[in-house]
């Protein structure tokens, strides 16, 4: 049956296998234990910009390329790699088509006598959104990226033995649009791999046991999420669920309004003042929260939770998500660079700003770089994280409102942790694992889930290591020995703290000092538009002021609007010698 997709398969001895699973002896050849070989990104607590090689082995960008297989003499030919279900049925939800026509906006505005030069900080997703449909409009970015990699919040490296490591762990939901429309747009939508619609949480009362929210493929939204949330009775009680709908309710008529005006009250407090049992948000919200944003439901707006439970509800697909199959930079980023450069834009990695230089009237003259560069545009956006952008503002920016209602938003602090273990775990999903655990907060085995990752007789866990707040300045062995006791609890008969079972090969832990931001409450008032009042400067980013959460989904809108803007500006931002003689032309 299609909905239970299709087996795909690589053959495992090719002479032209290129990465071999780093073994335990060679571990012990270069004398490297599991206590002392691990590696970290921006270790240091507190603000963390640093030059590119802290962030881990430098990364030259090949063109984008399919996956590559691990040999292994033991393997036999034939191995399953994972299970492919269908890309959802998408392209005709109200949100998708919306998307779409906002990117067919820009193939299809007027092509500018002389294109624009748009200087862009930060080749994030929304610097890259940014720069995309500004080519795509026929004007010209100039991307900088202050690192040797590309991606940003989705950077990744690849290590000595030829694994990769990432910033995060990156889930795409059926309920983000606009990226989707961007995998389209770039014909690229085969290289996310769908997994089966359901919601997979431990136990953590019943060690080595997970409870699932299955949603029916063949029943509409919201029906489909109503009923995996009422076959479930492991984590909810039926007097939980009834009391929980209830206090959905205001949310359900009061619709969007209703959604906006809970910013200043966080899950905990609204779920109690609901009357929602605190099992409800003990059992179910400290992971969604933990998920959503690394913090827990007494630090978390309401607001951020009911856009979620909107996207994923109202959409029969919404909640559907997919695993990229590989890398992000080489297999997400470096195809968005390819089709901004075809068009005549520019992609520069290492040049990091050091001052923004305005002209007398307070407008922006040039990017100084740290090499001495100067580079000038006819208008200049910031895609960067909202902590680095605060730390360039001009003094002279510092007091307008528009950016001083950015010191109330704040990068939350994350870990991502990699662990090779010398075997293949059983008790894995090939999907998206909420731990329910309080340091970690989702997890999944990504030598099952990611193609290009995948290895048939060792298990490679990411875990998101969240809240980190007090653990991002400690030390790799501490956080490696704090992850091994809980996955202890998740994996009981497989893995223990000691090591006495499962058994590490190798860990990487990336650092992010400062994250997407905290969405506390009282924040959203805070989110800038992408137009600033000063002429010709524009900001882009998940923090930007628009109506998805702090995540891929909406950096890449982010960047959709920023352009949007420019492009709406761009009689305003041509040379002045452009405009008199177009002028003169109408006169």
């Amino acid at each position: 049956m299609a909905q239970f997709g299709h087996v795909s398969a690589v053959s495992l001895n090719s002479q032209n296998s290129t990465a071999n699973v780093w073994s335990l002896q060679s571990a012990r050849r270069h004398g490297c234990t599991a206590s002392r070989c691990g590696s970290t990104v921006g270790q240091t607590g507190g603000l963390s910009f640093t030059g590119s090689d802290a962030m881990g082995h430098k990364l030259r960008i090949p063109a984008a390329r399919a996956f590559t297989t691990r040999s292994n003499r033991d393997a036999s030919v034939l191995k399953v790699v994972c299970i492919d279900y269908p890309r959802p049925e998408l392209e005709n939800t109200v949100n998708y088509l919306e998307a779409a026509y906002l990117s067919s906006s820009f193939r299809t505005s007027p092509r500018p006598n002389k294109p624009l030069q748009v200087v862009i900080a930060g080749a994030g997703l929304a610097g890259l959104s940014t720069a995309k449909y500004l080519a795509d409009a026929g004007h010209k970015p100039i991307l900088l990226e202050a690192r040797d990699v590309l991606g940003g919040k989705v950077a990744a490296w690849k290590d000595d033995e030829g694994d990769w490591y990432e910033t995060g762990l990156h889930i795409f939901f059926g309920a983000y649009p606009n990226v989707q429309n961007l995998f389209g747009e770039l014909g690229i939508n085969d290289r996310l791999q769908w997994k089966e619609h359901s919601m997979i949480f431990a136990m953590p009362n019943k060690p080595g046991e997970f409870s699932r929210f299955d949603f029916p493929e063949i029943l509409p939204a919201p029906i489909n999420g109503i009923l995996a949330i009422l076959k479930n009775n492991e984590m909810l009680t039926w007097p939980d669920k009834v009391k929980f709908a209830i206090g959905l309710l205001p949310a359900i008529i009061g619709g969007q309004s209703y959604v906006e005006a809970q910013d200043g009250i966080t899950v905990k407090d609204w779920m109690r003042k609901q009357g929602v049992p605190d099992r409800v948000t003990d059992e179910v919200f400290i992971a969604m929260s933990k998920a959503l944003n690394f913090i827990n439901p007494d630090e978390l707006s309401m607001q951020c939770v009911l856009i979620a439970l909107n996207r994923f509800l109202q959409e029969k697909h919404g909640s559907k998500m997919a695993f990229l199959d590989g890398n992000p930079p080489e297999r997400l980023c470096m195809p968005i660079v390819d089709h901004i450069e075809s068009r005549g834009g520019q992609v520069r990695l290492n040049s990091r700003i050091q001052k923004i230089e305005l002209n007398e009237d307070g407008s922006v003259k040039s990017f100084i770089l740290n090499d001495g560069n100067v580079i000038e545009g006819d208008a200049y956006v910031f895609a960067t994280p909202v902590d680095i952008l605060k730390l360039l503002l001009p003094e002279d920016w510092k007091k307008m409102q528009y950016f001083s209602k950015l010191e109330k938003l704040v990068g939350v602090p994350v870990i991502n942790v990699h662990i090779w273990f010398d075997r293949k775990l059983k008790n894995t999903y090939d999907h998206l694992l909420f731990s329910r655990s309080p340091l970690l907060s989702v997890y999944a085995d990504m030598s099952v889930t990611c193609k290009e990752y995948y290895n048939p007789n060792q298990s490679m866990l990411e875990l998101v290591f969240a809240p980190a707040e007090e653990w991002i300045s400690r030390s790799n062995e501490e956080i490696i020995e704090a992850t091994m006791k809980e996955l202890a609890k998740l994996f009981p008969d497989e893995i223990s703290a000691d090591q006495s079972k499962a058994k590490i090969l190798k860990y990487h832990i990336v650092k992010t000092p400062r994250s997407v931001y905290k969405t506390t409450p009282g924040t959203e008032p805070c989110r800038p538009l992408q137009k600033s009042p000063i002429k010709g400067f524009y900001l882009a980013g998940d923090y930007t002021k628009q109506k998805y959460l702090a995540s891929m989904e909406g950096a890449v809108l982010s960047g959709k609007l920023c352009a949007q803007a420019i492009v709406k500006d761009s009689e305003m931002l041509a040379p002045k010698e452009q405009r008199e003689l177009a002028e003169a032309t109408v006169a």
